[in-house]
C-alpha cells in the first residue's frame, strides 16, 4: 500500500470539503475524469477541475495518460493512504487547523457511513448483517504500546487487503474499516 505522510502544505491543501471528497473518490473508485467526478460528487466540472489541479500541485493526485481518451483528462490518486502526526505541525497554526478540520471531517464521515449502513442493514443478507457491526475495547497502555498495537493492526489490515486483491471472492464488497485509539477522557456529557 502506498502511503504519504502529509507535509504541512499537503495537509493545508487537503483540508477542504471538495478536495478530500475528490481524493477519497479516486482512492475508492480508481482513475476518473473531472466530469465523472463532478457527477459522482454532485458538483460542477469547473470546481472539480480547479480542485484536482490544487491536489496535483500538492502531490496528492496526478494526471494519467490514457491513449485514445481524446481531450479528456484522467486523474488518479498517487497514494492509497494519507497519514500525519500533530507534532509535525507545531508552530504552523494553519496546518494545525487543517489537522483539526480533517479529524473532525473523518469522524463525521465515519458516523454518516455507519448510520447509512444501520439504515439499510435490515434489507441486507443475514451473512452481511452478522459480520458487520461496532465494538469497543478498553486497554491500559503506554504510548509506545499503543503505537505497537496500531502498527500491528495496520500490518494485519494490509495482509487481508493484499489477500483480497489476489483472490477476489464472489459476493465480495468494499468494506470500510474504522478504528480509533485515544486516551479515555471520562464520560461524555
Amino acid at each position: 500500500m502506498t502511503e504519504v505522510h502529509l507535509s504541512a502544505r499537503q495537509i493545508r491543501v487537503l483540508a477542504h470539503p471538495l478536495r478530500i471528497r475528490l481524493l477519497g473518490e479516486l482512492r475508492l473508485q480508481g482513475p476518473a475524469t473531472a466530469t465523472r467526478l463532478a457527477e459522482a460528487l454532485d458538483t460542477n466540472t469547473g470546481a472539480t477541475s480547479y480542485h484536482l489541479r490544487q491536489l496535483a500541485d500538492a502531490g496528492l493526485v496526478v494526471e494519467e495518460d490514457r491513449p485514445g481518451s481524446g481531450r479528456q483528462r484522467w486523474w488518479r490518486a498517487l497514494h492509497e493512504l494519507s497519514s500525519w502526526q500533530r507534532s509535525d505541525y507545531e508552530g504552523d497554526a494553519d496546518a494545525a487547523a487543517a489537522v483539526d478540520w480533517l479529524e473532525s471531517y473523518q469522524l463525521n464521515l465515519m458516523v454518516q457511513r455507519v448510520e447509512a449502513w444501520r439504515l439499510i442493514a435490515p434489507g441486507e443478507t443475514q451473512e452481511w448483517r452478522d459480520v458487520s457491526g461496532l465494538g469497543d475495547y478498553a486497554l491500559t497502555l503506554a504510548p509506545e504500546q499503543l503505537h505497537a498495537l496500531q502498527s500491528e493492526l495496520e500490518e494485519l489490515i494490509e495482509r487481508h487487503r493484499a489477500r483480497a486483491l489476489a483472490d477476489p471472492r464472489p459476493g465480495a464488497r468494499q468494506v470500510m474499516l474504522f478504528y480509533g485509539a485515544m486516551p479515555w477522557v471520562g464520560e461524555v456529557k
